[in-house]
Order: structure tokens, then C-alpha cells, then sequence
């Protein structure tokens, strides 16, 4: 497919640096104030005290970001990480790690000699004959690699890079190579058929989630199918809703295969939460996830902090998959929507009954997903666990019924009988009370 006719994209890819833009938005409309004070004075506390979990080991000396990101420079940057603090998992709530669930990064690849996520992988491949690994092992790009830490990294000595999910196990799909000119010369560019045959390779092996941190302004239908084959089959796709950095078409408009209705759309926000320019924004959009200043791994290097001046919906993209498979673990017999819809429902926003174009139904909040319990009063997006099918007559009867055999005539006239009742006996006890009060006022002292 030529570049002519679609506009294939993976997240903003900028260099990482240590500047920042100044803070432009406001923070949530619905802060959780004790909750915060406390995660921060816990870090600070850890760090002040040295507990910290991954502490700096002998020998390695912290690297500012450019150093860390350098290939053959194995720098290390402090943790945790700053988006696990406003996901509201730092730290990590005990069992809630990702452990049994299969997440697939359909990206550029994964490097496996990073040591935080030698031990997460799985399997994988590549479909593209590059001369690099046929197994999806390697990464010349670096994009998937950086996708894949923020999801499942392990802890490392010295390192602060942990995965939302440091337990899940991933799959490389290696579907391109570059997004150079270069790259598409050779077919080795973004394709819209090769990205639907990575959904469909992650799918039958077995992948629950599906990360695609890549986007296209053109709906194929065999792209659409691969999402709708994936759904049927029990994997939920998390798809980028696209950035505006690093598009032709830079209009708010459906990407796909994130507005597709099985897939979960991803846009980012900021650092204090807020959604920017560089996003691609609309009605596709379900929910949003941090993706500035991301500490991940890099390819071939140490750690490296990534869209330091502004989002990204790919990280945004990699952070809603390994909140994801945080669902997935703690309800693996619920389907794919289900799952997505517990994201939705617990996200933070301003309105709880409306989604906006900026950020979908909200900034997840992954332990507030696990500890959901849908019922009909919960408010936000359609619920896949509630019958909305019978007329809403029936559902009121079933609500009010108190005995099959019971009526609203007969329970009112059985709860004034017993009313009365209780009126009458009260109104004699009072009387007898008076008798034997007057009859000792009246009998003469002896």
C-alpha cells in the first residue's frame, strides 16, 4: 500500500531530552486529595530513608536522559516512574502484576537483551525480511522496545524502570522496520495489511491484550476484520487514537484500529493530566493514559525518558494495555469489552455521565477498574454486564417486588392493619397507667 494512500503512523517518537514546556493545563476536576498526599509522601519518604525498591547499585552512576538513551551507553535513571503515580499504582497493589496474562506489542519489535524484559518474553516474530531476527527479538528502531518497558519491564539493579504490568508475559509482532523513506522503499514501512496480520498472528497465539500503538486515517476492511476476529476470540486490542505530530492528515478524525467498536481508543495527557494539541482528538476517543516524560528501556542502552515536552499517544497506548491485563488477571472469565468497559466506567472526568473529545471518558484508573462492581446505577458508558433489552416497566416491577404473592394493595392494607394495631395497644397500656395512678391517688395513707 502506498504512503499515498494511507497515513500509518505510530506515537510521537521524539528525542529525549531533559527540557520541559511549562504546565498548561489544570489538574483533574476530581481530585482525590488524601490519596495523593499520601503516595507522595510515601515515595518521598522511601526515597528520603534509601527503601527505595530499586535502589542505585555500586558502580553506576544516575545518567541524565540523553546518556541513558545513547546505544552501547547502559545509563540508569531513578524511579518509579512518574505515570505510575498518576495511574495511582505506586506503589503496585499486591497480586496485581499482570502474572498469567499475554500481551502482544504489534510495534517495531522488542530488544531482548534489555535484562528488564529478557525474562518477560515469550515469543513472537517478525513480518518483515529484514536480516533481523525472524523471532521479533530485535528492534533496530527502538519504538517497540520503549512500548514494550513501560507494559511489562522487570525490576534491575540500579534501574527505576518497572512496568505497570511487571509480571505479564509479551509477545514481539514485529510489523515494521522504520517510518523513513527509506524503510517504505525497501516495504518495510508502516501497512495497514501487515499491522491486521500482526493483530491476527497475536491472536492465535494467544495474546489477551493486544497493544497497537499505531494509527491510520484510512479504514480497510481487513483491518477491521483482524479487530473483530481478535474480540470474538478474547483479545482486546488497545489501539493509539492518533497524534497529530506525526501525521499527514492532522484533522480530528477517526483512526483506526483504534475507533473501531471492539478495539479501546487511547489519547494522551500530560503530566498533571490534561490533554494537549499534539493529540489527535474526537469522538473515537474512549479513554486517556500518561504519556509525557515516560522512563522506559531504549534499544541497545540503559533507561531513557521519552516525549519529555509533550504526550504521546503511543505510551499512553502501552500504559491503557498493561492496565488492561491488570483487568484481565484479576476477571480472566470476562470478555474483552467487559474488560474495556470497567476502564471506562472507573475513569477520572469531569462529567461522569459524557464523555469529551479530549479524553474520551477519562484518565484510567486501573485498581479503581479491579475494584468496580457494575450494577445499573453505575454511571458513564453503556455496561456490558447490565440487560438493557427489557422494557424498563419490567425492571422496576423486579425491583419493588417484595413476595410473588404480595400486591401494593395488599402490602399497604397489611401495613396499616399492623399500624393500627400497634396504636391501639399503645393507647391502652396509656389508659390502664392512668387508672393505677388515679386509684393510688385516691386510696387514703395508711
Amino acid at each position: 500500500m502506498s504512503p499515498s494512500s494511507h497515513d500509518i503512523h505510530p506515537g510521537a517518537w521524539p528525542t529525549a531530552h531533559a527540557s520541559r514546556l511549562p504546565r498548561n493545563g489544570s489538574r483533574r476536576a476530581q481530585p482525590k486529595p488524601l490519596r495523593r498526599w499520601l503516595a507522595v509522601v510515601g515515595c518521598a519518604a522511601m526515597l528520603g530513608t534509601g527503601t527505595v525498591v530499586f535502589p542505585a547499585a555500586a558502580g553506576i552512576s544516575p545518567a541524565i536522559a540523553d546518556d541513558a538513551c545513547t546505544p552501547g551507553v547502559i545509563g540508569r535513571i531513578a524511579g518509579p516512574p512518574s505515570a505510575l503515580t498518576q495511574l495511582e499504582a505506586t506503589p503496585a497493589v499486591p497480586g496485581r502484576t499482570g502474572a498469567g496474562v499475554t500481551i502482544a506489542v504489534v510495534d517495531s519489535g522488542i530488544d531482548v537483551t534489555r535484562p528488564q524484559l529478557a525474562d518477560a518474553l515469550v515469543g513472537g516474530i517478525s513480518l518483515i525480511n529484514d536480516g533481523e531476527r525472524p523471532d521479533g527479538f530485535g528492534d533496530p528502531n527502538g519504538h517497540g522496545t520503549a512500548i514494550a518497558g513501560l507494559i511489562a519491564a522487570r525490576p534491575a539493579p540500579g534501574s527505576g524502570v518497572i512496568g505497570l504490568a511487571p509480571e505479564a508475559k509479551l509477545l514481539s509482532v514485529r510489523v515494521y522496520r522504520d517510518t523513513d523513506k527509506e524503510a517504505d522503499k525497501d516495504g518495510f514501512g508502516l501497512d495497514a495489511g501487515r499491522m491486521a496480520e500482526g493483530i491476527r498472528w497475536a491472536t492465535a497465539h494467544g495474546a489477551q491484550i493486544i497493544s497497537v500503538s499505531l494509527s491510520d486515517d484510512l479504514d480497510t476492511p481487513e483491518l477491521r476484520a483482524a479487530v473483530t476476529e481478535a474480540s470474538a476470540a478474547g483479545s482486546l486490542v488497545v489501539a493509539s487514537a492518533g497524534n497529530r505530530t506525526t501525521t499527514r492528515n492532522v484533522t480530528d478524525s477517526p483512526r483506526f484500529p483504534a475507533a473501531y467498536p471492539e478495539a479501546l481508543a487511547v489519547t494522551a495527557v500530560d503530566t498533571v493530566g490534561a490533554p494537549n494539541d499534539s493529540s489527535i482528538h474526537g469522538d473515537h476517543i474512549e479513554v486517556a493514559a500518561p504519556g509525557q516524560d515516560v522512563l522506559t528501556t531504549a534499544t541497545g542502552a540503559g533507561d531513557c525518558r521519552y516525549s519529555v515536552d509533550a504526550p504521546s499517544t503511543s505510551f499512553a497506548t502501552g500504559y491503557a494495555a498493561a492496565a488492561a491485563a491488570l483487568v484481565a488477571q484479576a476477571y480472566p472469565s470476562e470478555t474483552p469489552r467487559e474488560w474495556a468497559y470497567r476502564l471506562m466506567a472507573t475513569a477520572d472526568r469531569p462529567n461522569a455521565d459524557k464523555p469529551d473529545p479530549l479524553r474520551g471518558w477519562g484518565l484510567i484508573r486501573p485498581f479503581d477498574a479491579i475494584a468496580l462492581h457494575p450494577d445499573t446505577d453505575t454511571r458513564g458508558p453503556a455496561s456490558p454486564f447490565v440487560e438493557t433489552n427489557r422494557p424498563p416497566a419490567q425492571q422496576q416491577t423486579a425491583q419493588l417486588k417484595v413476595h410473588a404473592s404480595d400486591t401494593p394493595l395488599k402490602t399497604a392494607m397489611s401495613a396499616a392493619t399492623v399500624g393500627g394495631s400497634i396504636v391501639l395497644a399503645i393507647l391502652a397500656i396509656a389508659g390502664l397507667g392512668w387508672v393505677l395512678v388515679r386509684r393510688r391517688r385516691d386510696t387514703p395513707g395508711r
